[in-house]
């Protein structure tokens, strides 16, 4: 298992060094390649963890300290100018009549998890992209939120279960209060946080998380609880956090898990390394790192960052055909993004950039106007049958629909602007760390307070080379970090010009210290190799990555339109004004033969794979089969008797090596997220 977490820290020793030019009349830089920073100091700008909670190695930053650019910026766009941004016209859920998330008493028909499930992505999108008409519809919920809290500290719909409160109804809406108290400064959510909080803590334990989602994501409540405890310093505040991890499911048991739901493991696996912090028990975040490992062992021997639980992970579904949640996608990144503030372990970057370059994307309709329940690494129908019991659920679980699938249909719009929150994260030493690299700009204190803007320049992950010019009133002195990417042997780091000499560690940061002038510049450039995985535990399937990017067969998409009432989830529910015809629904058909497998021949990859560049896409959307900026070129043959299976779903995996006659043909690879049908676990033929 790789863990650095627990690594002896080796720090390379520093390098001083007296650059000629504009770094000529300022302190020396000094460069050291570090695993993590160092956390023994606090961050004087903004809030990270209270003693005696242990302190963070990285700092989240408000939600409008990052202003996103190219590509990130442009899924955003699509998001507010598609569902996420018109879900309000179809969803029942978010429906002003007869909701319950609008009533002080908690009654009404519609209210539970779905209204903050969009809420905390599309609030944040409007904050990030500083859209006045998104600002204003979530400030609508959001007050209706903090209006409504009832005499004994409770809010939102009164949800019961068997008699008993169910909590897991306002922990999302707990995040979205954070993050507008982020945005806005509103002490009322500081005031109903610490009101609810109270009231939680006078609950008894058998009251208390006990139904099977509540019970499950206890952590999403010791999250707010610790974001509370880091702006009041309540001491209670901790004594909640205990409580609420006691009743939580036990995630920390040895090779098992309490449930096996794709979006729970993703969402809850982190829940005893966010208990460490107070617990300072390494057992704990051990845990949390086997976890982990533990779903991937026996169900994520696959491309992409994830696991097959086409709802739950069962025994014997373990093919890159089996499929994992678009909720389970976002929640997988989000759990990565807390994980790498707590641990500072880069193993927690490097996978969430797996989901979101490789799995993510490939969820949406390239405009956004609809997305599917279930995605895998080996998917080549997407329709609206019902393919149980090769999968987990009965229904139309794999059609693009923009009235289905109720969880995923809200809780998607959180993942990219999420993503983007955390491209940038502070640092205990009054520094700032470029974690997910992204075009766009930071702004943020550091140092002795001065505010700075970095500017960020690249087409990451298509392109090797990330450029940072720092936009400051006044020369000041502040450690930046750097991420270094695993995958990445040789990086080289240039500032103003000139070569930053150091013996770079894939997996760590290079931390650049200096008094940093107005116009500064700092490029990095990270070198993409090509890179084969085998799947030892799935018939010796092989995938192959150029840098972060994971590449699939391309195949040829035939879309038909269908009317998305007639096609939607059993479950789901739109309002009678919604229009099918406005926002249809989608099935996606192979027009070209996908059943290949790869031609290797114990060659270097060089001679096997070609990589083509080319031109960067105009509307600035590579995540696109007729857009992508960069193909591999690769041998293979047909396997004539891997076809679609009994359940409509592609075959399971031939055991690799597989004898065909077949002539070798020249295949095109495409990035895996630009690819609605793909092949990214490909058998080895002879």
């Amino acid at each position: 298992m790789w863990n650095r977490n627990y690594r002896t820290i080796a720090l390379s020793a520093c390098i001083s060094l007296a650059l000629a030019g504009p770094l000529q009349a300022q302190n020396s830089l000094q460069v050291s390649i570090v695993n993590k920073p160092d956390n023994t100091a606090l961050n004087q700008f903004y809030p990270s963890n209270k003693a005696p909670l242990q302190q963070q190695y990285f700092v989240k930053l408000p939600v409008t300290a990052v202003k996103p650019g190219g590509w990130l910026r442009k899924a955003m766009e699509l998001q507010r100018d598609g569902l996420t941004g018109h879900l309000g016209e179809i969803s029942i859920w978010l429906s002003r009549e007869d909701n319950a998330w609008l009533h002080k008493d908690g009654k009404g028909k519609y209210g539970w998890e779905e209204l903050p499930y969009w809420l905390k992505g599309y609030g944040n999108i409007g904050y990030m992209l500083r859209d006045e008409k998104m600002i204003r519809e979530a400030k609508f919920w959001i007050d209706a939120a903090l209006d409504n809290q009832r005499a004994d500290g409770d809010f939102g719909p009164l949800v019961t279960r068997r008699g008993k409160r169910d909590l897991w109804t306002n922990m999302p809406m707990l995040w979205c209060l954070q993050s507008y108290y982020e945005y806005a400064g509103d002490q009322r959510v500081l005031n109903l946080m610490t009101k609810y909080f109270k009231w939680q803590l006078s609950l008894n334990d058998d009251q208390l998380l006990e139904d099977y989602w509540e019970n499950s994501r206890g952590g999403d409540n010791i999250y707010s609880v610790y974001w509370l405890y880091n702006r009041t310093g309540d001491a209670w505040l901790l004594d909640l956090a205990t409580k609420l991890h006691k009743n939580t499911a036990n995630w920390t048991q040895k090779n098992n898990l309490p449930n096996w739901h794709n979006v729970n493991v993703a969402q809850c696996f982190r829940e005893p390394a966010q208990y460490a912090m107070l617990s300072r028990n390494a057992g704990d975040l051990q845990a949390t790192y086997d976890n982990f490992e533990l779903i991937r062992n026996i169900y994520g021997q696959v491309p992409g960052g994830l696991f097959g639980a086409d709802e739950n992970a069962r025994k014997g579904y373990d093919d890159p055909r089996q499929l994992v949640e678009t909720c389970g996608m976002v929640e997988q990144m989000t759990s990565d993004q807390i994980l790498l503030w707590y641990t500072g372990d880069t193993k927690w970057a490097e996978n969430c950039e797996d989901v979101a370059f490789n799995t993510f994307p490939a969820a949406f309709m390239p405009d956004y106007r609809s997305l599917r329940y279930l995605t895998a690494p080996n998917m080549v129908v997407s329709d609206s049958k019902n393919h149980a019991p090769g999968i987990d659920n009965n229904g139309p679980f794999l059609m693009m629909n923009p009235f289905s699938s109720r969880c995923c249909q809200h809780n998607h719009a959180a993942g990219w602007v999420y993503y983007a929150e955390n491209s940038w994260m502070a640092t205990p030493d009054n520094g700032l760390a470029a974690q997910l690299y992204v075009e766009g700009e930071v702004t943020a204190k550091v140092g002795d307070g001065n505010t700075v803007t970095i500017v960020e320049n690249t087409h990451y992950p298509f392109e090797e080379s990330v450029s940072f010019t720092v936009k400051t009133s006044k020369p000041t002195s502040f450690p930046l970090y750097l991420r270094l990417p695993e995958w990445s042997q040789r990086p080289v780091v240039k500032v103003n010009g000139k070569a930053v000499p150091f013996e770079a560690t894939p997996g760590g940061y290079v931390k650049l210290s200096n008094q940093w002038k107005n116009n500064d510049k700092v490029t990095l450039q990270l070198p993409m190799q090509l890179k084969l995985r085998t799947w030892d535990k799935n018939k010796q399937s092989v995938s192959i990555n150029h840098g972060p990017i994971t590449y699939s067969l391309q195949i040829k998409e035939r879309f038909e339109q269908r009317d998305s009432k007639e096609t939607a989830i059993g479950d789901s529910k739109w309002q009678a004004n919604a229009d099918p015809a406005k926002w249809p629904s989608f099935e996606i058909f192979p027009a070209t033969d996908w059943n290949y497998g790869l031609v290797l021949n114990n060659q270097p990859l060089d001679k096997l794979f070609t990589v083509v560049r080319k031109s960067w896409p105009k509307d600035n959307n590579p995540f696109t089969q007729a857009n992508v900026p960069v193909v591999l070129k690769a041998k293979g043959k047909q396997i004539p008797n891997w076809t679609i299976d009994q359940y409509g779903l592609c075959g399971l995996l031939p055991q690799s090596p597989v004898a065909t006659s077949a002539p070798v043909k020249e295949l095109t690879l495409v990035p895996m997220g630009a690819a609605r049908l793909r092949i990214a676990s490909f058998p080895v033929v002879q």
